[in-house]
């Protein structure tokens, strides 16, 4: 893996990490020394909200058992019926996805900085992230602590993180896939800010 960064004026930062990595911690911190955040999760959210684009799709494919009292996504039942059935994951990601890249395409058009910085979940997960992509940065840390720190965040039991670490890639894949690397296992957000800082010099900002 190269350490140059590309040749042209913008960067495009592909920003990773598993459940609890302090991913998008980091992302907001770039963002606040200067990138353009593009966050795969926040438009996925958006399409599921009330009176979202991907609504509509949702009730008729799954039902509207899936469909909260204020007419959005209820993500608790929809989180454990994917678990226990992982073909119906892929049929949501087949509502949900062309939606999500129609936004990022709507976001990209209004970024002004020289960096931006894409925070995507599933990047290793999803193979068309990369070509479009001029790095990957990873957020890693413990299994031991995404467990923790997501039991104290969201109040999940094990089962369930477990199950949410499990469709996520390997801790070794997505080292693997990595053009830097953010080992974030302490809970110190001044050693996050300094790490974020660390990058925002390299990458010009």
């Amino acid at each position: 893996m190269s350490d140059s960064l590309p040749p042209s004026q913008v960067l495009r930062l592909g920003l990773t990490g598993g459940i609890g990595s302090g991913k998008s911690t980091l992302a907001r911190l770039l963002q606040s020394m200067g990138a353009d955040l593009i966050d795969a999760d926040a438009i996925s959210r958006a399409c599921t909200e009330s009176g979202g684009s991907a609504i509509q799709a949702i009730a008729e494919t799954f039902g509207d058992a899936f469909i909260a009292a204020d007419g959005s996504l209820d993500r608790q039942r929809m989180r454990e019926h994917v678990f226990a059935h992982p073909d119906a994951r892929k049929v949501l990601e087949h509502i949900v996805h062309p939606l999500v890249g129609e936004g990022i395409r709507r976001k990209v058009l209004l970024a002004r900085s020289s960096v931006l910085v894409f925070d995507i979940p599933l990047l290793v997960e999803s193979p068309h992230w990369r070509p479009q992509l001029d790095r990957v940065l990873v957020v890693d840390c413990l299994p031991a602590t995404q467990v923790r720190r997501v039991t104290q965040r969201s109040g999940w039991d094990l089962p369930t993180i477990e199950a949410a670490m499990r469709s996520q890639s390997r801790r070794e894949t997505r080292l693997a896939a990595a053009d830097f690397v953010v080992f974030n296992d302490t809970d110190s957000l001044d050693n996050l800010q300094h790490l974020a800082q660390a990058l925002a010099n390299r990458f010009g900002l």
